[in-house]
């Protein structure tokens, strides 16, 4: 297991299996020093050995696996992650449903212009496939095409920063009264499409 930032947490606990190998590891080191162990042939070996063993030699590493398990959950249990270890995990952003939409890029509008026209000539296309060939499109696209929407997106832009400056100024409580505002900008979306 990969030790992260934080070093005060607790190593993983250990299998049975993972004692034995841990185990013929240190024997063939002891018995062959120079030798470079290559890990696939030493691991199918360990395998077969482990299979082959009886329950009475197996149950030593069993004790082993058990011990460490008591350690580990101990160890847990007086276990604080530090800021470190909160840091580093995502936490779910909570986006404000009444939040204005975001602006799209002068490709998105392109994408949405062009992806029925992709999936109408080639139904079979999945997803990925679309998406390339939207790309593909829009690299070979004149610029007029190009300038049609950029425009389209910077109409765009602006309407996100007007909404956003609206929608800032408004206290939290207040933003579900935001509709007006919605409807005259709907009118201007109409235009686009």
């Amino acid at each position: 297991m990969p030790r992260g930032k934080n070093d005060n947490k607790p190593r993983g606990r250990m299998t049975a299996y993972a004692f034995f190998v841990q185990t013929c590891r240190e024997e063939h080191k002891k018995k062959h020093p120079d030798e470079n162990v290559v890990f696939a042939e030493f691991s199918k070996k360990c395998a077969e050995r482990w299979k082959t063993m009886l329950d009475k030699e197996k149950r030593r590493f069993h004790e082993m696996a058990e011990k460490d398990k008591l350690r580990y959950d101990s160890e847990m249990q007086n276990y604080v992650p530090s800021k470190a270890d909160k840091r580093g995990k995502k936490r779910k952003h909570i986006k404000d449903p009444n939040a204005p939409k975001r602006s799209l890029s002068a490709f998105f509008w392109f994408c949405n212009d062009e992806r029925p026209k992709v999936k109408a000539i080639n139904p079979e296309y999945g997803v990925g496939d679309v998406a390339k060939e939207l790309g593909r499109r829009w690299a070979e696209a004149d610029p007029d095409t190009k300038s049609k929407y950029e425009a389209m997106a910077e109409k765009d832009k602006a309407r996100y920063d007007r909404e956003m400056t609206a929608y800032k100024k408004k206290p939290k409580s207040s933003a579900d009264d935001d509709d007006d505002e919605m409807e005259d900008d709907d009118d201007d979306d109409d235009e686009d499409e």
